[in-house]
Parts: C-alpha cells; sequence; structure tokens
C-alpha cells in the first residue's frame, strides 16, 4: 500500500515495534505477540522468546491463555440465543438454574453469611448478562465472610485447583447469600462464569461445543477453546507470576502437564486459549455489525447491545471506583466508565482511546479492544500474569502506540 492510502504511518508502526522490544530486552517479558488492523491492513510483531529462559521464539500462530479477555467473546454465544428467542433479556434465570430461585442478599456486604434478608426480586437474564445480579469478585472486600466462601467454595478461577464441574459449581453457589440485591450494582466476573453454565443448559449443549458450532468454527478460529489437544501444546507458552516482591519468574502454569492440556471440568465464561488471528477475526465481526464475509453470526442490535453502555450511574460509580480506587491492583487499565455485554465500553477519554472502544483486559498479560470510530483492532499477548504492573506497562505502551501509528 502507498503511504497516500495507508492506514498506519511507517513511522508509527517502527515506533510500535521499538517501545515493545524494549519491553522484551528489559528482561520483565520474555515474549509478545502484537496485533493492530484497520481496514483490512494488518500487521503482526512476534517479538522475543516463549519461555523466560529463552528456546522457541513467539510466533503468530502461538497460542496464549486469554483469561478474562475471554469474557467478550463468550457472552457471544448468549446473545445467539437472544436472537433466537431461546431466551430473553428479562426470563427468570431459575427456569434453567433453580439453585438460585428465592435468593437471600447480606444486611452488610462484610456481615455474617446468615444475617440476610429476601431478595427484592429474581434474578434476570439481564443482571446476569450486564454483571448485575448481586455477586461478583471484590478486592476491596477481600477477608470479609462471603469473599472468604467464594475462595473456599472454589468459585473463582483464580486458585491453584480447578474449578469443580458446572452441577457442583451451581450447588455452591446456591448455598452463598448475595451481597447485593439483583440488579442494584456492577460486580466482576461470576456473572461471566454463570453465563457458561446458562447457556449450556438452555441449549443441552456443553458451552465449549456451542461456542465451536456457532463462533468458532463459523470464523474460522481453529485454535481457540478451552484446552490445548497434545499436538499444540509447544505452541502454548508457560504462564509466569513474578513475584511481587522480587521479580523473580514463578511458573503458575506450566504448558505440557499444565491445567490447558486437558478438557476443564468447567467451561466459564474466562479460561480460553487463542491466537492472535482468531482474536481478530472475531473482533472484525463486532465491528462489522455481526458479519463475517457473507455469513452472519450475531444481529446488529445483538452487537450494539453488547459494545454499548449498560450501566445505570449508579452502577457506573462503583465501576468507576474499582477502576480509579484500586490502581496499585489494576496499574490504570480500566480508566473506561462502562460496561456493555461482557465488555468494557468507553464512556469518556480517559486515555488515547476514543469513546466507543470496547474489549477487555486479562490478568495473563492479554489485551484486546476494537474501535469503531477508528476501525481499529488491536490485540496484544504475553504470558506474564499480573502479579506485577510489568504485563500491565507493556499493555498501556501498546495502546498509546497502536494510536500513535494511525495516520489519517
Amino acid at each position: 500500500m502507498g503511504q497516500g492510502n495507508s492506514r498506519f504511518s511507517e513511522t508509527g508502526l517502527r515506533r510500535l515495534r521499538d517501545v515493545l522490544t524494549r519491553h522484551v530486552e528489559s528482561g520483565k517479558i520474555p515474549g509478545l505477540v502484537a496485533l493492530v488492523s484497520r481496514y483490512g491492513e494488518t500487521h503482526v510483531e512476534a517479538i522475543g522468546t516463549m519461555c523466560h529462559e529463552g528456546g522457541s521464539p513467539m510466533r503468530r500462530d502461538t497460542i496464549f491463555r486469554m483469561a478474562s479477555t475471554s469474557k467478550p467473546i463468550s457472552v457471544a454465544a448468549a446473545m445467539i440465543l437472544l436472537d433466537e428467542c431461546r431466551m430473553r433479556l428479562d426470563d427468570l434465570v431459575e427456569t434453567w438454574l433453580p439453585e438460585l430461585a428465592d435468593r437471600r442478599v447480606l444486611k452488610r456486604i462484610d456481615g455474617p453469611l446468615d444475617d440476610t434478608v429476601p431478595a427484592r426480586r429474581p434474578i434476570t437474564v439481564r443482571d446476569i448478562l450486564t454483571s448485575t445480579f448481586g455477586l461478583g469478585m471484590d478486592r476491596t472486600l477481600l477477608g470479609t465472610p462471603i469473599m472468604g466462601a467464594i475462595f473456599e467454595q472454589g468459585l473463582t478461577p483464580d486458585l491453584p485447583e480447578p474449578m469443580p464441574e458446572p452441577d457442583e459449581w451451581m450447588r455452591r453457589l446456591g448455598m452463598l447469600p448475595l451481597t447485593h440485591h439483583p440488579g442494584e450494582r456492577w460486580q466482576y466476573h461470576i456473572s461471566n462464569d454463570l453465563l457458561g453454565v446458562l447457556v449450556a443448559r438452555v441449549t443441552g449443549q456443553s458451552f465449549e461445543t456451542f461456542l465451536r458450532e456457532r463462533i468458532f468454527e463459523p470464523l474460522g478460529m481453529k485454535d481457540t477453546g478451552f484446552y490445548v489437544s497434545a499436538n499444540r501444546i509447544d505452541r502454548l507458552p508457560p504462564l509466569y507470576a513474578p513475584n511481587p516482591q522480587t521479580g523473580e519468574f514463578i511458573v503458575w502454569d506450566e504448558a505440557k502437564g499444565g491445567r490447558y492440556n486437558q478438557p476443564p471440568a468447567f467451561q466459564g465464561g474466562g479460561g480460553l486459549v487463542s491466537t492472535v488471528d482468531d482474536y481478530h477475526a472475531y473482533f472484525q465481526m463486532l465491528l462489522n455489525h455481526g458479519m463475517h464475509g457473507s455469513k452472519r453470526i450475531l444481529s446488529r442490535p445483538a452487537v450494539e447491545l453488547m459494545t454499548t453502555n449498560r450501566l445505570t450511574p449508579e452502577q457506573q460509580a462503583f465501576r468507576n471506583a474499582m477502576a480509579t480506587n484500586n490502581v496499585h491492583v489494576s496499574f490504570g487499565q480500566g480508566q473506561h466508565g462502562g460496561w456493555g455485554m461482557g465488555m468494557a465500553v468507553r464512556t469518556y477519554r480517559g486515555d488515547y482511546a476514543p469513546i466507543g472502544q470496547f474489549g477487555w483486559d486479562g490478568g495473563s498479560g492479554t489485551s484486546t479492544y476494537a474501535d469503531p470510530n477508528n476501525q481499529l483492532t488491536g490485540i496484544l499477548l504475553t504470558q506474564v500474569g499480573m502479579s506485577t504492573a510489568d504485563s500491565v506497562r507493556v499493555i498501556h505502551d501498546f495502546w498509546t502506540m497502536a494510536y500513535q501509528a494511525i495516520e489519517d
């Protein structure tokens, strides 16, 4: 493409590569794969090695644990069911998830688990899709009885041992009270795992099977799923969680023999593995209002619902507090304002990205967003967990560089 017709400036792309290389050469990031794309022009950089000790280089087809960047993809399964009227936004979820009938709500969020009142109303599909059903992962509540119970029951993927199979997971979740009344407050994560169980029960298929048949295969996402088969395991790097005090590289999950080596008992909103090209296909479909070539994957309104802010001002206040008061945890990530379904949506301009950009980040050092205004998709994948700020700094710098490289 000639310079006059380019979507990115050559100087900007060179700067992008230089900044990413600097992070790898610092020794803090063993390797990464980055993709930027606009209007059909795509650039990919694979820098560094899969392992901290060196060895195999990062490649365009390296497979990454996507962690919470799975959320923007897994929510599409629920949108397909809405498109087909197999469930409705204001259906009561207890139809399929009887474990969530007759909820109790804590009188005080830090109070004992048996000091409760009845929920003001039942939980709806909408509550789960917008992460407002009444329970979530909240780092500001660490040490409270309810957070202790969530960890003890193995209801979160952040623990060394894997989560139980879905029916057992639901049984344990059903024993706990909510911290907020349904629809009252945006809360992170648990709703996304609940979504996987809901889709499986509505369809009578495993969550992965439904995703594969309706999203992965139609989009050609051949390396996306909940585990890595033996013939591809050499394309998966180890996942590191550096020691916050010393910076020493600790292996959180090995490739061979690790937790992604066989199908997991639980398939939820997180936990996908994928590649830059697979994720690019998905986000490009969203930018194309649900179309992939001549195939419709999602209706245009479904995409619009997912990718625009769904939160009320009251819900948004808590969402902002999570981002801005937890900077020591989020390292400044999350200055977006809003939340759609399964993903963040920018409602104010907090950095280089404009209002309307949508996507999310993952605790394994991954970042995936699309921006309708600039028709820009960006994907930055490492396998350095956010136990330190190192992978987040790469993510910040990647987005700064992606936006400064836009030519028009």
